[in-house]
């Protein structure tokens, strides 16, 4: 009876919260052992309103075995028609002092990093977004092979109040 009664709680709870989150439109996650530099992390976004206009996000989770303050990223995100936009992003993922950014406790840090604000899909049709990391070291040309500590790449679409 008393198990039950937590599954019950705990269900109610998962609905709750996720109901609450009326901006969201689109939140995906893809789990990385080691982020190898030649992995790509791959999210089909199906088709999005043409009318409306999106914030969008990179979500990392990260443990204490990231053994950097930064992070480079590239992106690709393709559109219906086939044009593709690019960019490198660095994000800071820990403060001077080495404290990690992002929430959560425990090992595991959650960071929500901006990617794109007002961003309106003018085209119909499917979008497609890739992430890879592009780390190195300091004075190395060659990118880390492994990235350890990374252990979960998201992608999120929220609307805006436009």
């Amino acid at each position: 009876m008393r198990s039950s009664f937590i599954v019950l709680f705990l269900l109610g709870s998962i609905l709750f919260f996720s109901a609450c989150d009326k901006k969201r439109v689109f939140d995906e996650y893809q789990s990385v052992r080691g982020w190898n530099k030649d992995s790509v992390i791959s999210f089909d976004l199906g088709t999005l309103d043409t009318s409306k206009v999106y914030n969008l996000f990179i979500n990392l989770r990260n443990t204490n075995e990231y053994k950097y303050s930064n992070i480079f990223l590239i992106t690709n995100m393709q559109f219906p028609n086939g044009k593709v936009i690019s960019d490198t992003l660095e994000y800071e993922m820990a403060k001077p002092n080495g404290e990690w950014l992002g929430t959560g406790f425990g090992d595991v840090k959650e960071n929500k990093l901006w990617y794109k604000k007002n961003v309106k899909f003018d085209e119909a049709g499917n979008y497609q977004v890739k992430i890879r990391q592009a780390m190195r070291k300091n004075d190395s040309v060659k990118g880390i092979q492994l990235l350890e500590g990374i252990t979960d790449v998201g992608f999120r679409i929220e609307k805006t109040e436009k």
